[in-house]
């Protein structure tokens, strides 16, 4: 296994479907509960190990999760909203290292819960016509809102699979 992508790269159909939506938007709306059966009883110990050398500790990762839900949802109400707007790349790298992400996860584990509720509310209510509306993203390029969704559920996956890697160790 490739611990880099222990769920395999994301993969997004060429014709995303209703039901693909659907999916991804179960699988975000069940993700803190797994997430919190994964974390809630850790220790600090627990919380400062990693998946393989040189990566983020489980606590990172936690933060990072939040951070990344957060500026991911914040891109799909741009493209909801602005033709084709353009969206910032942040450099995770350095937020990783943030004095926040020192914190306990249980504030990044209620921005979840919050955003993703929000996120599932939005991918509920989306058009076909809205499923295809973009924005540009400064390294990526032009990235539907369907793509996005997709994203979203995956990005949570590969990163709750590197934290069961890094609790198994």
């Amino acid at each position: 296994m490739d611990h880099r992508f222990p769920i395999g790269e994301l993969h997004v159909p060429e014709q995303v479907t209703l039901e693909d939506i659907r999916k991804w938007l179960q699988e975000i709306e069940s993700y803190t509960t797994r997430l919190r059966g994964t974390v809630d009883s850790l220790n600090d110990e627990e919380l400062t190990k990693t998946y393989r050398e040189g990566a983020w500790t489980v606590r990172q990762l936690v933060h990072h999760i939040a951070d990344s839900q957060l500026t991911m949802y914040q891109r799909l109400k741009l493209a909801l909203t602005d033709d084709h707007p353009t969206a910032p790349a942040f450099d995770q790298e350095k937020w990783a290292v943030l004095p926040d992400t020192e914190l306990p996860v249980e504030p990044s584990i209620k921005m979840l819960e919050g955003i993703n509720e929000r996120i599932v509310a939005l991918g509920n209510s989306l058009t076909e016509e809205q499923q295809q509306r973009t924005f540009i993203h400064q390294v990526n390029g032009e990235i539907t809102v369907a793509k996005k969704i997709a994203k979203l559920a995956w990005h949570e996956a590969h990163h709750l699979a590197h934290i069961e890697i890094a609790l198994a160790k």
